[in-house]
């Protein structure tokens, strides 16, 4: 009798203890979705010269001339025997002012502009990343372009790549059937270490597709196949991770360390019933504070903005790789 009371009582436990996760898991949902939206969206945005049409645009940052520096993938998501330059520069007023990289890229993916005005790019099928003046030279060439590996002068996928304040790199590795880890570099190139592997432990990886620094000097990588940001110090100690932001696909840290944070991937069966957009929230605690709602957030296809950037007047820029745009969000 005592048995089966206790097999009783543990079945209860159990299912109190699987509804309470299941209302957990739906409240976290809830506050995930249920955010406000401070601004006015405008789309499309930026006055493309004649002749040139967007492709998937991949990234979009502000750099230190006020200016606004966008990577697109050219026609059809590449830039194999095209013409069109998949970096263009823009004016505060969306006023085109020049654009470059013809020639070069297979398929532009990860977007960055250090604080010199210096823009960096990577190429997720050429295994390379470039280092270009704010006007179009290039100054370096990082990577065996078409080689892929794990040694430590070549890249296997480089999704993303970012400049610290010291002037060392970091690049995040592994789009698919990639390394899945963080290599970091000396500003020329010269490596210095790397962490990560495949999994879902801490310092694991699948699909490491952004990065960000915050005030701090801590690392914020956008772990998107597990749904969540890892954040390291410079030598890859592992401090935490934040799931609240949904898949990360795009992340973007402001000097006063607010977090922006693109989500194209939610809402089906990779995030059940979490929307796609911009979530905006602290890069000291993780406090969710907006959602930037995008236009097919409850879409069960990849959506929405997958690139993001902020200029200094609070506005927020979304690239949008599905509907081939750039989207300006303005401040309310």
């Amino acid at each position: 009798m005592s048995a089966t009371i206790n097999i009783l009582f543990a079945s209860m436990t159990m299912g109190v203890f699987l509804a309470t996760q299941a209302a957990s898991a739906q409240d976290a949902v809830e506050e995930m979705n249920n955010l406000p939206n401070p601004y006015k969206r405008i789309y499309p945005w930026a006055q493309m010269p004649a002749g040139l049409s967007w492709g998937q645009v991949i990234g979009v940052e502000p750099g230190p001339d006020g200016n606004l520096y966008v990577l697109h993938r050219c026609f059809e998501g590449s830039c194999v025997d095209r013409d069109e330059p998949p970096i263009l520069v823009f004016e505060p007023s969306g006023e085109f002012v020049r654009g470059w990289g013809e020639g070069l890229f297979i398929r532009p993916h990860g977007f960055h502009i250090d604080p010199e005005g210096n823009v960096w790019a990577t190429d997720d099928r050429a295994h390379v990343v470039f280092k270009f003046s704010a006007h179009g030279e290039l100054l370096m060439t990082l990577g065996r372009h078409g080689v892929s590996g794990d040694g430590p002068n070549v890249f296997d996928q480089p999704t993303d790549v970012l400049v610290a304040p010291n002037g060392n790199l970091f690049v995040t590795n592994g789009h698919g059937m990639g390394a899945n880890r963080v290599i970091n570099l000396a500003g020329d190139g010269t490596f210095i270490k790397a962490w990560g592997s495949t999994g879902t432990g801490e310092g694991e990886f699948d699909i490491p597709h952004a990065l960000a620094m915050d005030s701090q000097g801590r690392l914020f990588v956008g772990d998107r196949n597990n749904a969540r940001i890892q954040i390291f110090d410079q030598n890859g100690e592992y401090i935490d991770q934040w799931t609240q932001f949904g898949r990360p696909s795009g992340l973007f840290i402001t000097p006063d360390d607010t977090l922006y944070v693109a989500d194209n991937q939610s809402f089906g069966v990779l995030n059940p019933g979490v929307k796609k957009g911009i979530r905006v929230g602290s890069a000291q605690n993780g406090a969710l504070r907006y959602l930037i709602e995008d236009l097919e957030a409850t879409s069960l296809e990849e959506a929405g903005a997958e690139g993001v950037g902020v200029d200094v007047e609070g506005n927020v820029y979304g690239a949008v790789v599905r509907r081939m745009m750039l989207e300006k969000h303005e401040r309310l």
